[in-house]
């Protein structure tokens, strides 16, 4: 593009990045039953998820943060080393997915889980509400580092810059803090280490300027 141009040009990009602090979550959670039956697998399945649902929903949670997911039904073999497999019985597994919207429930919530019957907790992401104003500090402080970086360059080729040639925009990323592990619910241990966290929401851009001849 600089050769389109009838004069000299200078390419930066441009960083930007602002740290938030977490104020909702979103964590999933893995009901698991194994019966001899797959009518029965089933049953022993729903029965959590709609114990879990009902409790969340009696403690304040609107049933639009709440998302099921649809029944994995698949039937378990035995291998012996010799022979065909042989029939075992059948697995039933249905995930939810959970959004907090106040951050201080969250373990109130992972207690429900507990106390229903959930199997174990898949992840617990934690997140902000208001994203798009930490994008766009992000963007600002993105703009503002390719400006800084350009004027510097400039100045120390003794030159001046002349207005922008051109703009492309790379996008922000979030990072967001991910609980990963996954957390077994008999061990009645839920890893409450989130209060403190941050996440990274970033931004890039990259910026030709024309220079004065």
């Amino acid at each position: 593009m600089a050769n389109d141009i009838n004069s000299p040009t200078l390419s930066t990009t441009g960083y930007g990045e602002v740290i938030a602090k977490p104020d909702m979550a979103e964590f999933s959670v893995a009901i698991q039953a194994d019966r001899s039956q797959a009518k029965q697998a089933k049953a022993a399945v729903d029965k959590v998820v709609e114990t879990f649902i009902a409790s969340l929903t009696k403690s304040g949670m609107a049933r639009k943060s709440i998302v099921s997911s649809h029944l994995q039904l698949s039937p378990q073999y035995n291998y012996p080393k010799d022979g065909k497999p042989v029939l075992n019985g059948y697995r039933a597994v249905r995930d939810i997915t959970v959004t907090v919207e106040q951050l201080d429930k969250l373990n109130t919530y992972l207690d429900l889980a507990l106390q229903s019957g959930v199997n174990r907790v898949n992840n617990i992401n934690l997140k902000v509400k208001d994203e798009t104003q930490y994008k766009q500090k992000a963007r600002q402080a993105a703009i503002a580092d390719a400006k800084q970086k350009a004027q510097q360059l400039a100045k120390g080729f003794d030159s001046e810059l002349n207005g922008v040639w051109s703009i492309v925009y790379r996008s922000h990323s979030v990072r967001p803090v991910m609980m990963a592990k996954v957390v077994a619910m008999e061990s009645q241990s839920v890893d409450q280490g989130y209060q403190d966290e941050e996440m990274t929401i970033s931004d890039q851009v990259d910026v030709i300027f024309k220079l004065k001849n």
